[in-house]
């Protein structure tokens, strides 16, 4: 095993991630977005999720209201980033699942593209 317990490179990161349930890469995203948030902060996660996830900012809104996000609490920062609560960020998972149907495909793509972050934390 690698860096990151699971795998040594991203490759066979993601061939690894491929294997696991639709609950453990869930609870894998959630926890990463969590645990970037808390050390790089909400606009790095939002903005490197809505490009993994292939989203513009209306589907980032659609997906965090879909999740069980409160909408009015999407909002921008003073640089005019696009921020959702800390504590919420965890809805853009089952919201995703919600609103596309290739979701396990950018849950993976996310935690692959965060490789780097997940061999940090």
């Amino acid at each position: 095993m690698g860096a990151t317990g699971l795998s040594a490179n991203p490759t066979e990161y993601r061939e690894r991630l491929l294997t696991q349930t639709d609950e453990q890469l869930d609870a894998w995203t959630a926890e990463l977005l969590r645990d970037v948030a808390k050390r790089r902060g909400v606009a790095k996660v939002v903005t490197d999720f809505r490009k993994t996830a292939r989203l513009d900012e209306a589907g980032l809104r659609r997906v965090f209201a879909r999740g069980g996000g409160a909408p009015q609490t999407v909002g921008s920062d003073a640089a005019g980033h696009l921020m959702v609560p800390t504590i919420s960020l965890h809805f853009l998972v089952p919201g995703l699942r919600a609103e596309v149907a290739d979701a396990r495909d950018r849950l993976v793509a996310y935690l692959v593209a965060s490789f780097d972050e997940i061999v940090y934390v």
